[in-house]
């Protein structure tokens, strides 16, 4: 039935354009880019990483000591790619780590 001579739209069309009109769309995104950090990182990264923010495109993270700085430092690159491609946008162009 067509509700005032129009079909409705398929529940993905609808969606993205409910996504397109969002207002702060990146903020979404980068709260997106948080949740999946432990899938990204693991159990063990996660484990030692906290203070998790965002300044832009930034991505700020805090590890417990220089080993995993190190470690995390080494592999920004890949994370920030494999986050980018959870969400599906370049919302961490960096990530900074600090201890």
């Amino acid at each position: 039935m067509a509700f005032g001579g129009r079909k409705p739209k398929p529940m993905d069309e609808l969606l993205k354009e409910f996504m397109d009109n969002l207002p702060d769309k990146a903020e979404m995104k980068r709260g997106m880019a948080l949740h999946f950090w432990p899938e990204v990182v693991g159990e063990q990264i996660e484990a030692v990483t906290k203070n998790l923010t965002f300044k832009g495109r930034k991505l700020m993270v805090t590890v417990e000591n220089e080993v995993w700085r190190h470690e995390i430092h080494v592999n920004r690159y890949a994370i920030a790619r494999k986050l980018n491609d959870k969400v599906g946008s370049d919302v961490v162009n960096e990530i900074v780590v600090r201890t």
